[in-house]
């Protein structure tokens, strides 16, 4: 990819970013912003502008311990917040502000949810997940009355004969799955010109800080739904950036695990070397129960192979938690594009120093832009690999990726009527993993982002974490020019498969900011620490609205930031 291609070429871009960088550069124009009275239906939405959310959610906001506690008191049972839970969704998701984020709801939600009194009642509750309603990304399997389809329709007629290895983790905490959530098609890894949170299943879903503008992706439902209070917790998968840009742009805390900590069973595949799921939530410590829970040895999964378990990431939560901390600040050259992220982002590493951290600003992060293209490479080829034993294993019409390019031509009027499957082409090009091309950018990618990159600059530093602005802000939703991204730090960790935490940071115009926490592998525990004293500390995340667009009357662009900006 040339230099021209890009608009920052010494960034770290995420997964999104480079494919829109290969379609010929990132999309720079999108639609005017809708008026404030109102947001104009999208192309193809018969929806109504927008309808206010009525009388106040006696779960908004409400926590994993909340609900439990709620539960235990007697005051509430695990089918009363179930049910309360769907009739949100139908209001606001279905309908009025129409997010469109719940892909489908579980049929047998309210059953799970009896059930599971009982259980309370007879036998006392499994743990702090037990009646609490969850929500899970549309590539995660279920063996149940939902399907999984990973957003296309090409799936539609085939369903799991058995449930991911963390949906079984769910089901053993005791979570009511309360439906699965939207997402952008194939995982944002079908086109080029995609545009997130769109699927040929489910629609387009929207942000609810900001109706017209895009929830990022993939895990685009997950945190449309979550943030908007559908459910208490969410499930999202990520390969670079698709549950922390979610999670930054929608205000929410989200974890992308070390590869391995999470089993990937019986979850649609991009690439082994870098995908995981992860917990999308609105605190720390609800993401750090519900990690708890997602984490297991799994045969099915040889990742996960170093994994004990065992482990309560909430567990000795203290508000003081970056005391002592040495944190190191990257300082990416593309942030320094928009003053408004930049002040944010200063004022949340002031609030690192001010709650007892020592900080070091900024910090060398080595990252050759080789990475970069062999990263696209390396997903390629595994895409092709993993997709294909996916299907096989799962049984239907569709065996091969053939199939579904095939498939997709022949419905091209519902799967394809604003971007194309350029990505499935060029994947299904591809050979073996005995390839010595693959072979060749997994070195690089290993050697690149994590041997000299970001656990190198912990070493060196004797760094705790480092901490990087998540990306920028929502941008417009675009169905003809595409995306328009904004930068974005998820490439560090993703290429590495080292963990990151996105905590929310701040806001300006009524949308919201995220900053990542991120570390060695295995080292979930201290990030969950550092990001928990952090959002104690700053108490920055505020629910969303349902707004037409951005409030351009509450706040104003900030004067540009003195702070140094580092290329790395």
């Amino acid at each position: 990819m040339a230099d021209s291609d890009r608009t920052n070429p010494d960034l770290p871009l995420s997964r999104r970013q480079l494919l829109s960088g290969l379609a010929g550069g990132l999309a720079a124009t999108a639609l005017a912003p809708l008026g404030q009275a109102g947001a104009a239906p999208l192309p193809g939405d018969s929806s109504p502008a927008v309808a206010a959310p009525g009388a106040p959610f006696r779960f908004e906001e409400a926590t994993v311990r909340d609900l439990g506690r709620r539960m235990e008191e007697g005051s509430e049972t695990a089918r009363s917040i179930a049910a309360a839970y769907l009739d949100r969704i139908e209001r606001l998701d279905a309908s009025g502000p129409k997010v469109n984020s719940v892909i489908e709801v579980n049929p047998e939600a309210l059953a799970i949810a009896d059930a599971l009194d009982l259980e309370r009642k007879e036998k006392g509750a499994r743990g702090p997940l037990h009646g609490v309603p969850v929500l899970i990304k549309d590539n995660i399997d279920t063996a149940d009355r939902m399907k999984t389809t990973a957003g296309s329709l090409a799936l539609e007629s085939s369903r799991p004969s058995r449930d991911a290895f963390l949906v079984e983790r769910l089901r053993a905490a005791g979570a009511v799955i309360l439906g699965k959530t939207n997402l952008s098609e194939w995982a944002n890894f079908r086109s080029t010109r995609s545009t997130s949170g769109w699927s040929g299943r489910g629609g387009q879903t929207r942000n609810p800080y900001a109706l017209d503008r895009s929830p990022s992706g993939s895990s685009s439902g997950t945190g449309a739904a979550i943030a908007a209070s559908f459910a208490a917790v969410g499930v999202g998968t990520e390969t670079d950036g698709s549950i922390v840009s979610p999670a930054s742009v929608q205000g929410l805390v989200g974890i992308k695990p070390t590869v391995g900590l999470v089993s990937r069973a019986g979850v649609v595949p991009i690439a082994a070397s870098q995908d995981t799921a992860g917990p999308m939530c609105r605190t720390v410590e609800d993401a750090a129960i519900l990690l708890t829970a997602l984490v297991g040895a799994d045969p099915r999964d040889p990742a996960t192979a170093e994994v004990k378990g065992g482990e309560d990431y909430a567990r000795g939560l203290d508000p003081k938690g970056l005391v002592g901390a040495r944190i190191g600040v990257v300082r990416i050259q593309g942030f320094g594009r928009n003053p408004a992220v930049d002040a944010i982002f200063d004022g949340a590493v002031a609030a690192i120093r001010r709650l007892g951290a020592s900080v070091l600003d900024p910090v060398e992060l080595a990252w050759d832009k080789e990475i970069d293209d062999a990263e696209y490479e390396v997903l390629l080829y595994e895409f092709k690999d993993g997709l294909e034993k996916y299907l096989g294993q799962r049984g239907g019409p569709m065996r091969t990726l053939a199939d579904l390019i095939a498939w997709n031509d022949a419905h091209s009027d519902r799967e394809m009527p604003w971007f194309g499957q350029e990505i499935f082409h060029a994947a299904a090009a591809k050979g073996p993993l005995s390839d010595e091309a693959y072979k060749k950018a997994r070195q690089t990618c290993m050697d690149g982002a994590r041997t000299k990159g970001v656990e190198a600059t912990l070493a060196k530093d004797r760094l705790d974490a480092i901490v990087t602005p998540t990306n920028g802000f929502a941008w417009l939703i675009d169905w003809v020019n595409a995306d328009a991204y904004s930068s974005g730090s998820s490439s560090i960790a993703a290429v590495a498969g080292t963990p990151s935490i996105t905590v929310p940071a701040g806001f300006a115009f009524g949308l919201p900011v995220g900053i990542s926490f991120s570390g060695a592998a295995w080292s979930e525990a201290k990030l969950i620490r550092l990001a928990y004293a952090f959002e104690q500390g700053t108490k920055a995340r505020r629910p969303p609205t349902f707004r037409a667009s951005a409030d351009l009357s509450s706040d104003r662009m900030p004067a540009p930031s003195s702070s140094p900006i580092k290329k790395t």
